[in-house]
């Protein structure tokens, strides 16, 4: 029977140096170095640990040797049979870089392989815990927001990405549906090789706007799409210790008080430190979260593992990535 392991990191088949995102159905292009973390497999691999059959004892005189020989073949063959089933799983089958199923032999664990079905999380005391009420964890791009009053973890949204959301919907003002008061987004930038965050973040702002406040992915306009915007304030930002940058827009809507939504690109800490975006989008007016809310989440945002390490408007700008 086959089984998905659930998204995660994991040891790269083709690099066993290095750990690789597995992101439920395939292996993405993060990677990152296993030092601060216990290595992990993809798939479990079950394991078998032989016992010694229990043999009946004789009860003396030429019966009990001729038992005794018979106890002895069908330990071997017990232990034989064992065996063959160890190696026979130890094959496993993984999918490689080109994303098509192969088989390979496993390779020796450096250490015990979890007997479940699914993976172990890498052990370490000092990291978050996704129950941790105090953040919300990306694995993937390296980060923990913290969670502050009034906000949620996501619950009964489509959009994966969506790392926290104000607590409660209300009816959107426009098409039929539920709203949400603020969202907060964290993706990783795949779309194009930029490394600039200044250009990311002002090319960002657009599509985050519309997707917020003029049309959303099911193709509804929950507020019959905006009329107008202004920017409000942009600049350089510290994220995570990451030298990034933001564009803030205020948006008007033709229906409902309008929002404001921001864009914030900076480099990961992980892995190829690939470029990673925020979006935030608070609707305007006295319903909506505090828009200081936008720069205390930025404040907090910290590396996996490094709780030391913050940011924020007007704080020290960190090392370039």
């Amino acid at each position: 029977m086959s089984m998905t392991p659930p998204p995660g990191w994991y040891r790269d088949p083709s690099a066993p140096h290095v750990e690789r995102w597995w992101d439920g159905t395939a292996w993405t292009e993060h990677r990152r170095s296993p030092e601060a973390t216990t290595p992990q497999q993809p798939y479990a691999q079950p394991q078998f640990t032989p016992s010694t059959p229990t043999v009946p004892l004789g009860t003396g005189g030429s019966g009990a040797s001729g038992g005794s020989g018979r106890a002895k073949a069908i330990a071997l063959t017990a232990a034989a049979v064992v065996l063959v089933a160890a190696i026979v799983t130890g094959a496993v089958v993984l999918r490689g870089d080109d994303g098509d199923p192969q088989t390979q032999t496993a390779p020796t664990p450096t250490s015990s392989a979890p007997t479940s079905a699914e993976p172990s999380p890498s052990e370490s005391s000092s990291e978050p815990s996704a129950d941790d009420p105090s953040v919300v964890v990306d694995e993937l791009n390296g980060i923990t927001l913290p969670l502050l009053d009034g906000w949620a973890r996501p619950q009964s949204v489509t959009e994966t990405d969506i790392m926290m959301t104000t607590s409660g919907t209300y009816d959107c003002p426009g098409d039929d549906g539920l709203c949400r008061h603020g969202t907060v987004i964290s993706r990783t930038v795949t779309s194009n090789d930029e490394k600039s965050p200044e250009t990311l973040a002002k090319d960002d702002i657009s599509e985050a706007a519309d997707r917020a406040y003029d049309r959303n992915k099911v193709n509804q306009r929950p507020f019959h799409g905006i009329t107008s915007h202004e920017v409000v304030e942009q600049g350089s930002v510290a994220v995570a210790g990451r030298t990034g940058y933001f564009v803030r827009w205020r948006v008007k809507t033709e229906a409902g008080p309008g929002g404001y939504v921001q864009s914030m690109a900076f480099p990961s800490s992980v892995g190829s430190e690939s470029m990673v975006m925020v979006r935030y989008a608070f609707d305007a007016g006295e319903e909506g979260p505090p828009l200081a809310d936008m720069d205390r989440i930025t404040k907090g945002i910290r590396p996996v593992g490094d709780e030391g390490t913050g940011g924020g408007v007007g704080s020290s700008i960190g090392p370039t990535g």
